[in-house]
């Protein structure tokens, strides 16, 4: 499977721009407040893979000093006119060389690993991201799980795409968005909680702890399924620390 990212489209990227927290993405940023407070201390962020800034502008709102990067010109592009006072940087796909490493203190990727292909493409932009945090800094990371590809949803559907039930880690799955007005389907990457773990280990992070984000009856929403599977699975990593090498007998 080659490269790709679905919101390299300029019709996308202004659907995508009119988008805020309804629905089933409230469920996504609700617990991500107090999830950040209890594992992140400093306040320098990346947002990887920001789109039309959304979730930059959600760490801003939470006091970090933030830089927002994506492989997408056109959600560049959007995001610099909704937020013009944000910092927005267009970076080409794996490349973190423009950033300084040990700097940061999060990494913040909302959806973005869900449009990643392949196991080595996965590893090799969380290496890169593991790079530029801070010893104590680190990666929350948010995706899709496997379920929301197989129910529907207050934000999505997939009743027209019986074949996501047969799909394996690595296989194209699609989904409608219902929130915003391109109703053209959205391909992503199927990864299960196996291969995020084995993922995470290749790129030598570990993983501290894991969250499946249910919805309350009490919420101001239409919920579908939300309040019995988790639409989300949100990981919380760090660097894996280096092991000191032994100096040998005759050294």
């Amino acid at each position: 499977m080659g490269s790709f990212n679905v919101y390299e489209d300029a019709k996308r990227a202004e659907a995508y721009s009119k988008l805020e927290f309804p629905g089933t993405y409230y469920l996504a940023y609700r617990d991500l407040p107090e999830i950040i407070l209890e594992h992140v201390k400093g306040r320098r962020a990346i947002d990887f893979g920001c789109g039309t800034g959304r979730s930059t502008r959600f760490l801003r709102k939470l006091g970090f000093n933030v830089i927002g990067v994506d492989i997408a010109e056109d959600m560049i592009k959007k995001a610099r006119e909704k937020g013009p006072k944000g910092d927005y940087r267009f970076i080409e796909d794996g490349d973190f060389s423009h950033f300084k490493n040990n700097t940061y203190d999060l990494v913040l990727s909302a959806f973005t690993f869900d449009n990643i292909p392949t196991l080595e493409k996965k590893v090799r932009n969380f290496r890169g991201l593991g790079t530029l945090l801070k010893n104590k800094g680190r990666i929350v990371n948010l995706v899709s799980s496997p379920e929301i590809y197989t129910h529907e949803w207050a934000s999505f559907s997939t009743k027209d795409f019986p074949e996501n039930k047969l799909a394996k880690s690595g296989d194209k799955v699609r989904i409608i968005q219902t929130d915003i007005e391109d109703k053209r389907p959205v391909e992503d990457v199927l990864w299960t909680d196996e291969y995020y773990r084995e993922t995470y280990r290749r790129a030598r992070l570990e993983l501290i702890k894991t969250y499946k984000p249910l919805a309350k009856e009490s919420e101001p929403y239409k919920w579908v399924n939300e309040t019995r599977i988790a639409p989300w699975v949100i990981y919380v990593l760090k660097k894996k620390k280096k092991t000191p090498r032994l100096k040998s007998a005759g050294g």
